[in-house]
């Protein structure tokens, strides 16, 4: 009974320990991001990714993700959403 359950917590640790890189994904750099690379972001559509990049091509490159709010559609509640998704580098 006790090798089962060693057996079982193993296993369970192991796949833990596989999935939880997937899980966790990288942040997509928004000064660098094509329009789908911002559309693999949960909350940005094909318009805001659209906008993003429009954003960046006009003023420059972001230094905060904060910069965002500045785009019309994306407000503090939808960076919020966003969350760590996205990065500056």
């Amino acid at each position: 009974m006790l090798h089962t359950f060693k057996t079982t917590l193993l296993a369970i640790a192991l796949c833990l320990m596989l999935v939880a890189p997937a899980l966790a994904g990288t942040a997509v750099n928004i000064n660098t991001a094509t329009v789908e690379q911002l559309q693999s972001v949960n909350g940005i559509g094909q318009k805001t990714a659209e906008k993003i990049v429009a954003y960046r091509t006009s003023h420059g490159t972001y230094s905060s993700v904060d910069q965002l709010c500045n785009i019309k559609g994306i407000g503090k509640a939808s960076l919020s959403k966003m969350g760590d998704q996205l990065c500056v580098q």
